[in-house]
């Protein structure tokens, strides 16, 4: 299916969402709808921010956390009614960042215990570490983006859609997602023009925390 035809019909469930007083069975089916979309959101999500959460010993894999995230979202949308499919795909983009948060907190919280073999004493135990204070920071300014702006930099710069791509997941023009993705940068580099390169500075679009910084786990 084409992502055009999936955006149309998610958007049909969520108008039936809006109008039903018993929404379970049709949250099962706008998920079932649209769980090829929410898996693709899910890997570019995992693999690009969070690689250590895929090998061991978390092991995670794509399917997994899309199973997490549909239990999530079961939950979440006997309340929360979004009207759109953008609102929908930003909801849905919002608890996958918290089941991968929650996953990689509880992994730091939680490190494995190695074997302690007498070859091993001498050597300095290697430490499982959390974000730095600078991706801290970094992750605090994405999360404090007006939404439509962080939206278009989460799929584009985080999980590496084309802007067209990021275009049929939200629902606008590619046009309207290379604006939106220009304000995020732009926002961006308020906050953390420290942590700009020096010879950046005078072309912000292009410097650091479209790439590098946000690639820290």
């Amino acid at each position: 299916m084409s992502a055009a035809y999936t955006t149309i019909a998610v958007q049909r469930y969520l108008d039936e969402l809006g109008e039903q007083s018993t929404a379970e069975p049709v949250v099962r089916a706008l998920l079932d709808r649209s769980v090829r979309r929410l898996q693709q959101l899910c890997t570019g999500l995992l693999y690009r921010r969070y690689p250590r959460l895929t090998r061991p010993p978390t092991n995670l894999v794509a399917d997994e956390l899309l199973s997490a995230v549909v239990e999530r979202l079961l939950k979440a949308l006997r309340e929360a009614r979004p009207t759109t499919t953008r609102q929908f795909f930003a909801l849905a983009c919002q608890h996958i960042r918290w089941e991968l948060n929650d996953m990689a907190r509880r992994l730091d919280e939680h490190p494995p215990v190695a074997e302690l073999r007498d070859e091993m004493m001498a050597a300095p135990a290697e430490s499982v570490s959390g974000p730095t204070a600078d991706a801290i920071r970094i992750l605090k300014a994405i999360e404090d983006l007006p939404e439509p702006d962080r939206g278009a930099f989460d799929l584009v710069r985080i999980q590496g859609m084309s802007q067209a791509e990021a275009a049929g997941v939200l629902g606008v023009s590619p046009m309207t997602v290379n604006r939106r993705l220009h304000r995020a940068l732009q926002q961006l580099a308020v906050p953390l023009a420290d942590l700009y390169p020096d010879d950046d500075e005078d072309n912000p679009d292009d410097a650091a925390p479209c790439a590098g910084f946000i690639r820290w786990r």
